[in-house]
C-alpha cells in the first residue's frame, strides 16, 4: 500500500519513479488516474493543473482519463482487443469523442505511425495485434496516446516486455515525442540507467512511500535504500560471485521507514 506518497510534475518535466517489485510504483499511477479498488481507502489529494483528481465527476474523470493524461502500458498486448485492427484501435476515440470523420482519422493515425517509426502505416491499419511484433505492437500503443494529444504521460514500465533493441528504440521514441509536444512524463521502471538517461530527476520508491527524490539521486544518493539499491546493479567492468543484496529484516525495515518520514 501507499503511505504518504507525494510529489510535484511540472509542465514539460520528466520524473523517473523507480524501485523493486512491490514497492508501489504501478499502484501510484493507478492512484493518479483514480482507478484503485473499492476497498482501497484514500486520504489526502490529487491535483491536475490545480483540479482535485478525487473530486472529478464521472465525466470530468473520462476526459482526464480519455484526454489530458495517456497511459502507456507494460504489455501493449494486454490493452488491445485482439478482434479490431489496428484501425479501428486508433481511431476509434477521435471519431466517438471529438466527431472527427473516418478518413480525417485515419491520415492522423498514419501521420503519427509515421513519426513514432512505424513503416508502411497505410498497410499498418488493416492488420490485427497478433500480426506485430511487440516493439511495433508499443509503438502504435504510443502513437494512440499521442492522438489523443495529452498534457501527461504515464508511462509504467513500457520496455519491460521487449527485447533490449526495441527497448532503446520505444525509449528515443517516447522522449523525442516528450521534448517535441512539452508533455510531462511519469516514467516507471526497474532500470536506474533509463531512468536517469531520459528523466530530469528521479523518486525512489521503497514500501509504498518516496524515500529521496531529485537531481542528484544517480549520481549522489544519499538514503540508505537508495545506496542500496545502487549497488546491486551489475557491472560489466567487474566480475563478481554474488552481487550486493539489501537484507530484509525488522530492523533494516524500521530504520528505512523511519528515515523516509523525517
Amino acid at each position: 500500500m501507499l503511505n504518504g506518497v507525494s510529489f510535484t510534475l511540472d509542465r514539460g518535466e520528466a520524473i523517473g519513479l523507480v524501485g523493486e517489485s512491490g514497492s508501489g510504483k504501478s499502484l501510484t499511477t493507478r492512484a493518479i488516474m483514480r482507478m484503485l479498488a473499492k476497498g482501497f481507502r484514500t486520504e489526502g489529494d490529487i491535483r491536475f493543473d490545480g483540479e482535485s483528481v478525487l473530486g472529478m465527476n464521472r465525466e470530468r474523470l473520462r476526459r482526464l482519463r480519455g484526454t489530458d493524461v495517456g497511459i502507456i502500458f507494460q504489455d501493449p498486448r494486454a490493452h488491445v482487443n485482439p478482434v479490431h485492427s489496428v484501425g479501428d484501435f486508433l481511431t476509434e476515440a477521435l471519431v466517438r469523442e471529438r466527431g472527427v470523420s473516418r478518413e480525417d482519422a485515419e491520415r492522423r493515425a498514419v501521420q503519427l505511425l509515421d513519426e513514432v517509426g512505424v513503416r508502411h502505416a497505410e498497410r499498418r491499419l488493416k492488420q490485427y495485434p497478433h500480426e506485430l511484433s511487440g516493439g511495433l505492437l508499443q509503438r502504435v500503443m504510443i502513437a494512440s496516446v499521442l492522438l489523443a494529444e495529452p498534457q501527461l504521460i504515464l508511462a509504467d514500465e513500457p520496455t519491460t516486455a521487449l527485447d533490449v533493441t526495441a527497448q532503446s528504440d520505444v525509449m528515443a521514441i517516447i522522449e523525442e515525442q516528450r521534448r517535441a509536444r512539452g508533455l510531462s512524463l511519469l516514467f516507471i521502471t526497474h532500470d536506474l540507467e533509463l531512468a536517469n538517461a531520459c528523466c530530469d530527476r528521479l523518486a525512489v520508491m521503497y514500501a509504498g512511500e518516496i524515500v529521496e527524490q531529485g537531481a542528484h539521486v544517480y549520481d549522489a544518493p544519499t538514503h540508505p535504500y537508495t545506496k542500496e539499491l545502487m549497488g546491486a546493479r551489475p557491472s560489466i567492468d567487474e566480475r563478481l560471485d554474488r552481487l550486493p543484496v539489501l537484507e530484509y529484516n525488522l530492523e533494516i525495515h524500521e530504520e528505512l521507514k523511519a528515515r523516509a518520514q523525517a
